[in-house]
């Protein structure tokens, strides 16, 4: 444990919270109260849950400690919570229509790569590889519904800004970790600043944009 992993780790779980804040948010109107969960890209939940999923398996064969017991627990059971909430209590509030990034176009060479490129071909390894492949591009169904609608309402900016700052703040921590440890996972790190890419641009526009109270939109193409 350092610093790092431990700041990161909070910025994922504010990630969350985030997320499920947007899903709870009230909205005031006259004298009725809507919910809603527009916005937030389902397709991306379902592949954050499978991570977890396929991730966490270890919880009933490993013990490493409390910490990690709970954080494992929370992410899970949060990441359930989300799902549940996009595709049955709110599912009338959801963007179906431009949450329509294809699964499979990722579920398939990630499962591939998962089975050609791991560090022992055993089920939980092949599955916790799967997961660390899998979580690398889980963003991209969110980041698609964002280019496609041409803006992204200011709490999904502010989910998305601390879920990238979680990856960021990984990738310290393994630095930290090959300096002070010698230890250096490389599938492990390759995926993670593969993800930490993906957001490199919605970083510029949320330093720009969000942080100077305004609305993150995209050009649209004429």
């Amino acid at each position: 444990m350092n610093v790092f992993r431990i700041l990161g780790d909070i910025s994922h779980l504010l990630a969350i919270i985030i997320l499920l804040g947007s899903a709870l948010e009230k909205k005031e109107k006259l004298s009725w109260r809507r919910r809603t969960c527009a916005g937030i890209s389902g397709k991306s939940q379902i592949l954050f849950a499978l991570v977890f999923t396929t991730r966490y398996l270890d919880l009933f064969t490993v013990f490493i400690s409390i910490y990690n017991t709970v954080m494992k627990v929370i992410f899970l059971i949060c990441a359930y919570i989300t799902v549940y909430m996009i595709y049955v209590k709110f599912r009338k509030t959801f963007d179906s229509e431009n949450d329509s990034f294809r699964l499979e176009f990722l579920l398939v060479p990630v499962a591939g790569l998962s089975f050609l490129e791991n560090y022992s071909f055993t089920p939980l390894e092949i599955l916790w590889t799967f997961s660390i492949y899998l979580e690398s591009v889980a963003i991209l169904p969110q980041l698609f519904m964002i280019s496609k609608t041409g803006e992204a309402e200011t709490i999904t900016t502010h989910y998305l800004f601390f879920l990238g700052l979680y990856r960021a703040l990984y990738i310290a921590n393994w630095v930290w970790r090959y300096y002070t440890e010698n230890f250096y996972d490389q599938i492990a790190v390759v995926s993670g600043v593969v993800q930490t890419i993906f957001y490199c641009d919605f970083f510029y526009l949320y330093v720009t944009k969000v942080l100077k109270g305004k609305k993150l939109s995209l050009p649209m193409p004429v």
